[in-house]
Formats: structure tokens, sequence, C-alpha cells
């Protein structure tokens, strides 16, 4: 699975955050909550509750609906959420629409769009092509989670998947992860 190291998706937010709020917002979102194209761009306003600290996420593909906290960051401002929707919302023109991120002429963000700006940003901070399409963002959470030993349950729902089988595609080890886990796991038991 192509993802992004946490110093790439930093860059991608500094640079988003640097061209517009809603590029930060989308992008941002994308990454913590897994969100493929389409899935980012059908947010509604009514799906956030930032006095809750909750975004209502519903996926495609046969993928759960979940409600996730939306969340602030005390050691990296550009992974803060909860300020990354306040500055959007305060900047979000009353078009009528009650989609989350609207495009410039108004109304709902199409998926093509949400392409365009993540290829753009990812183009601008020198990413390889193939880093350069928005669901590196859904794999890189998975795979960021994942090497943070974050219980593969938990990233089940975090992601949204059914069954347990799409979250291990993320998982991999070596010979030598498993013997020296092994080998910690006993030194704990005996």
């Amino acid at each position: 699975m192509i993802h992004l190291e946490p110093r790439e998706i930093l860059a991608v937010l500094r640079t988003a955050k640097a061209r517009s709020v809603r590029s930060w917002a989308m992008i941002l979102i994308a990454y913590r909550h897994g969100l493929r194209a389409s899935e980012v761009c059908s947010v509604r306003l009514n799906d956030v509750d930032l006095k809750n600290g909750t975004i209502i996420v519903e996926r495609l593909k046969g993928s759960m609906r979940t409600t996730q906290a939306v969340t602030g960051h005390r050691g990296e401002p550009l992974l803060d959420e909860m300020r990354a929707l306040r500055e959007w919302l305060r900047k979000r023109p009353l078009d009528g629409s009650d989609f989350l991120f609207t495009s410039q002429k108004g109304g709902r963000l199409d998926r093509s769009q949400f392409f365009r700006v993540f290829r753009s940003v990812a183009a601008a901070v020198g990413l390889p092509p193939d880093k350069r399409h928005p669901h590196v963002l859904k794999h890189s959470l998975a795979t960021h989670l994942v090497a943070a030993n974050v219980n593969l349950a938990l990233v089940k729902t975090q992601l949204g998947h059914k069954s347990i089988s799409s979250t291990l595609r993320y998982v991999s080890t070596t010979d030598k992860q498993a013997s020296e886990a092994t080998t910690t796991a006993l030194m704990g038991i005996y």
C-alpha cells in the first residue's frame, strides 16, 4: 500500500493551508478519518458537531457509518481538526448548500475537484506521482495507526471497515519482528 510518511503528511497540510483553509480542512478531515474523495465531498454541515466534537462519517462501498471524534492537537497545529473546521466554517460561503465543503462556484464539491486540489498540493510538495492521489490519505492513516500498535479492532472502526480482513491488508511483519514479539510476550508470562 502506498502511503505518506508523517513528514509528508505535514508538508501536504502545510502547503494546503497556505493555499486555502478549505484545502487544509478537506485534506486533514480526509486523513484523520480515512475518507475516500467521494466521502469527504459528501460530508454535510449537520454531520459536524463542533460543540460535542463529533463528525458522522457516511462511507461508501459497503463500509460502516461511524460517529467519530473531531479533535484538537496539542503538539502539531496542522493536525488540529477543530481549528481547521472552525476557520473553514468562518470563511465558508453561505450559498444555501448543506454540504460542508463547497465548490468555488457554490454547491457541493465534486470528488474530481477534491482530487485536483490534492494532486496540485502533492505536486507542489514534490511528492512522486504515485503519491499524488487522495486515497493515499486513507492508506496513510491505516499505516500510521498500525505502526503505532493501535488495536486492529480500533483501526477497523476508524476506517469504517466491516471486515477485519480489510484492515489486515495494512499489517505486515518480518520474521524478526514476530520472533522478538514472541520472546517479549513469553518473558512477561514466565
